[in-house]
């Protein structure tokens, strides 16, 4: 079905929410698609919970528990959690018992938390087994030792209970968008307590594997692996690394594992012709992906672990004043995204919602999006591989520029780079946003040093994507120069930003939101990417009173009118090398979406694509997502009526 056949009007609207977007505790996937083991079993469901509006219970012994739950993974702040607690709170506490799975002489069981904000800590059976700080970030508890019984025939079940501390007047913490007054404002949207990703147990041996990281080279026509192993020490272990695309085996190698780790570099075949080339690289238009199967064999012939992951042949970059990827010149066409869904704020109803809002985005002819203040879920990531779109990861801010707020936020960013590294759709990363938790960067050299080394951080631990230190303006250090701005005028946009030449006079004399796009002093930044990073804003919302924006539109003409001319506008502009549209759907009171907050068209989806490609001719570097969706795509369902 190509997009012109879609029926997608602007004025009706279904009379159900699309299955997708109904919340499901039992509809997510596995969690970790890049490290993926068959014996693992989802705790997602009911949970016992308390709330301790003042943190005063400080052990599972003392808390007060009543009949209320809560479905995990879901917040107690969302309608789909059950709670619907929005006001203020200190800490929550969640229980539930579970049967362990039979371990084998050796094996280990593993509890994992997808994310809890935000700080966690964990108990298995009255005992204290963890702590972790990071509202966004996953971590794994070992649980063995603490387990009763020998197994699920003793008929013995394991009490699970989880401390979640989160002080919402804290505003030295990264919290992305997670607003510290009691009542949603502005830009800032309702709070996330507690646990909000999946809650999971899997089965290892003693011995397994504990991270994998993948990298690719197009100069040398290889893929990177990186490998560390978990557990108990032996010698003699071996890593097997088998390679496979569509089926077809590229590579089966055998590594020695030293000190614990392998590092190779597994040199491909390289076919020489470039129509065959093309056929295993990555992009929007073909998102190749290169399957894998790694397994860890002990010295005496026994596999100690299997898992599957995945990789592929994709290199990105810039040179000179261009984004690149696989080697050429690729303009960015993205969408800014906030992930957040109506009845389930930042988690997913199900891992199609996921995927529907990948192909969403792809429909209205973006070729990538901008997670905005959140790090994602990794299974958005996994249909961002998997379907063809690019993500730029942000680091969610901190709004205070203190000690206490550095060391966080330097401490949890690069676990961020470390989690979504190995996904090819992740093209660049974005440590501060428009110097939120910097207030101060172009006078204060500490701020300035801190974005500074935040850039220069990202670079060590990523040297292969770019990094925009500061994105929006201010700039002290960053790969791409990234501007936000929201004029409604698209004459004035073409003026603003019409020629090249006018580089220079734009760093020293524009001020876009009224703040330099340069700290004074930093002005190397004439030989970089210049990209339009947020823009637009405009609103169409039927209770205009209740909502806040950009600029305002009356109709859902209009609308597509003004974005239209706008879109035009920044085609036309020779500067830009991508950009970034304000934004992917309505979120709670801010109406600037091209879609609802419920993901439904306020225009017929073909006109917002052929202004978002600049005009409906064919685009050799991406495709429209619809028109190679796959069998059983949630897209379908979604489209027939607007707002």
């Amino acid at each position: 079905m190509s997009i012109a056949s879609l029926d997608v009007t602007a004025t009706a609207a279904p009379a159900l929410p699309h299955p997708a977007l109904i919340a499901d505790p039992a509809a997510h996937a596995y969690p970790r698609p890049q490290l993926e083991r068959e014996r693992w079993t989802s705790l997602n469901g009911p949970w016992q919970f308390a709330l301790d509006r003042d943190g005063r219970w400080r052990r599972p012994e003392s808390v007060v528990w009543d009949d209320t739950t809560i479905v995990v993974p879901f917040a107690p702040e969302t309608p789909a959690g059950g709670v619907g607690e929005t006001g203020f709170f200190q800490a929550a506490w969640y229980r539930r018992t579970f049967a362990a799975p039979a371990l084998a002489p050796g094996e280990r069981l593993l509890l994992h938390f997808g994310a809890v904000d935000y700080e966690a800590t964990v108990w298995v059976n009255r005992s204290q087994l963890a702590t972790h700080e990071g509202g966004y970030l996953p971590f794994t508890v070992d649980v063995t030792e603490a387990l009763l019984g020998n197994g699920p025939d003793d008929g013995l079940l394991q009490e699970l209970v989880v401390l979640a501390t989160d002080d919402p007047h804290d505003v030295a913490k990264p919290r992305g968008k997670q607003d510290w007054q009691r009542e949603p404002h502005s830009i800032w949207y309702p709070r996330t307590s507690g646990i909000w990703q999946t809650v999971w147990l899997e089965v290892v041996s003693s011995t397994y594997v504990g991270s994998l990281r993948w990298s690719a080279s197009l100069e040398r026509w290889e893929i990177g692996v990186d490998l560390t192993i978990a557990g108990e020490r032996r010698a003699g272990l071996r890593a097997r690394i088998k390679l496979s695309v569509g089926g077809t085996t590229i590579a089966d190698d055998t590594y020695q594992v030293i000190a614990g780790e392998v590092h190779r570099r597994i040199a491909l075949s390289d076919p020489g012709i470039d129509d065959y080339r093309n056929e295993l690289l990555w992009s929007p238009g073909q998102p190749t992906l290169i399957d894998a199967e790694v397994e860890l064999w002990a010295g005496r012939g026994e596999r100690l672990d299997a898992v599957k992951s995945y990789t592929a042949l994709r290199q990105v970059g810039t040179q000179g004043d261009r984004f690149m990827l696989n080697g050429r010149p690729y303009p960015l066409r993205m969408v800014l995204d906030q992930g957040y869904w109506e009845h389930t704020g930042l988690t997913a109803p199900s891992d199609d919602a996921l995927r529907l809002d990948v192909e969403l985005a792809k429909a209205m002819g973006f070729n990538g999006v901008r997670k905005h203040q959140k790090i994602e879920d990794p299974r958005y990531l996994y249909w961002a591989d998997r379907l063809g779109l690019l993500v730029w990861g942000e680091m969610p801010s901190a709004y205070r520029f203190t000690p206490q707020s550095v060391q966080r936020l330097t401490r949890q960013w690069p676990a961020a780079v470390a989690r979504d590294i190995s996904h090819p759709c992740v093209v660049a990363w974005v440590p501060v946003n428009e110097s939120w938790g910097v207030p101060d960067l172009p006078t204060m050299p500490e701020q300035q040093h801190y974005v500074r080394a935040l850039y220069h951080l990202t670079r060590t631990l990523d040297p292969s994507r770019p990094v925009i230190g500061n994105d929006g303006w201010e700039s002290v250090a960053t790969d791409i120069l990234a501007i936000h701005d929201y004029d409604y005028m698209p004459e004035r946009i073409t003026r603003r930003y019409h020629s090249e030449d006018e580089l220079p006079r734009l760093l020293e004399r524009e001020r876009p939101g009224g703040r330099r796009l340069v700290v004074a002093g930093h002005t190397e930044h004439t030989d970089v990417p210049v990209m339009l990073t947020e823009f637009g804003g405009i609103a169409y919302h039927p209770d205009p009173g209740r909502t806040w924006c950009y600029s305002r539109t009356a109709t859902p003409g209009e609308l597509l009118a003004r974005y239209q001319a706008l879109l035009a506008a920044v085609h036309g502009v020779p500067l830009f090398a991508g950009f970034c549209y304000t934004q992917f759907t309505d979120t709670y009171q801010e109406a600037n979406g091209l879609l609802t907050m419920a993901r439904q068209p306020k225009v017929p989806l073909e006109a917002i694509h052929d202004a978002t490609r600049g005009g409906p001719e064919p685009d050799p570097g991406a495709v429209p997502g619809v028109e190679r969706r796959r069998p059983g795509s949630p897209l379908s369902g979604v489209l027939h009526g607007g707002a």
